[in-house]
């Protein structure tokens, strides 16, 4: 019988966002997403650095929802390492704006960003609808709605 994965979170809040999940609400949405075991850093950042992180990383010049950086397995078969980077001020405007609960949009972002982290991609349209798919089923396995589908 395999062992369920592991998850090792550190999360860090950088912003002053009034209203930011808890530290339970992360673990919980990360477990939830977890393949593998997992080592990571979970940073809430505020615009200025969402904007440089993403400009430096990615040579955007603005701040996006999440930034994922993956760094592989640890030696010996350890578990996958990485950073995710949540930006508060962004996350909250495009909850707003797609008229969703702001929780359940950090869930997705918080999936979304773990899934990156174990090797889901987007970059082309098949690895775009296998993500959604991982990422809508593991949503409405956490009581939230699909954030593809519309209402």
């Amino acid at each position: 019988m395999t062992q369920p994965a592991r998850l090792a979170l550190s999360i860090q809040y950088a912003a002053e966002q009034a209203k930011l999940p808890s530290r339970a609400d992360f673990r919980r949405w990360a477990r939830a997403a977890l393949l593998h075991d997992v080592a990571a850093a979970l940073r809430v950042v505020d615009e200025a650095e969402g904007m440089a992180l993403n400009r430096d990383y990615r040579s955007k010049p603005y701040a996006t929802n999440v930034l994922t950086f993956a760094y592989g397995a640890e030696p010996e078969g350890g578990p996958l390492s990485g950073d995710i980077v949540l930006c508060a001020p962004v996350v909250e405007r495009e909850a707003a704006q797609q008229g969703k609960p702001l929780a359940a949009h950090y869930a997705h972002l918080t999936v979304h960003g773990l899934l990156h982290l174990q090797g889901y991609d987007h970059e082309t349209e098949d690895e775009a609808v296998a993500m959604e798919a991982v990422e809508s089923f593991i949503m409405r396995r956490l009581g939230y709605p699909d954030p593809y589908q519309d209402g």
